[in-house]
C-alpha cells in the first residue's frame, strides 16, 4: 500500500534525516557544529509544528465529513 504525502510529512524519520543532512552539510561548508545543531533543532521544531497542523487538519476534516453525513441522513429521514 502506498503511503500518502501527508503521512510522509508526519514521519519523524523523514524530518530526522533532513535535519541530519542539513547539519552535516553546514559543517562541511565551514559552519561550526554549534550552528549546525541550532539549525537542526529549528528543523525539528518546524517538523513538530507541521505534524501538529496536519494532524489537526485531518481530525477537523474527518469531523466535518461525519457531520455532513449525519445531517444528510437526518434530512432524508425527514423527507421519507
Amino acid at each position: 500500500m502506498q503511503r500518502s504525502v501527508i503521512q510522509r510529512l508526519k514521519s519523524r524519520k523523514l524530518w530526522m534525516s533532513i535535519a541530519s543532512f542539513v547539519s552535516m552539510l553546514m559543517v562541511y561548508l565551514g559552519n561550526t557544529e554549534s550552528e549546525a545543531a541550532q539549525v537542526a533543532a529549528l528543523v525539528m521544531a518546524g517538523a513538530s509544528v507541521i505534524g501538529y497542523v496536519i494532524g489537526e487538519g485531518l481530525a477537523d476534516s474527518s469531523d466535518n465529513v461525519q457531520t455532513i453525513e449525519f445531517v444528510a441522513d437526518e434530512e432524508e429521514e425527514a423527507k421519507g
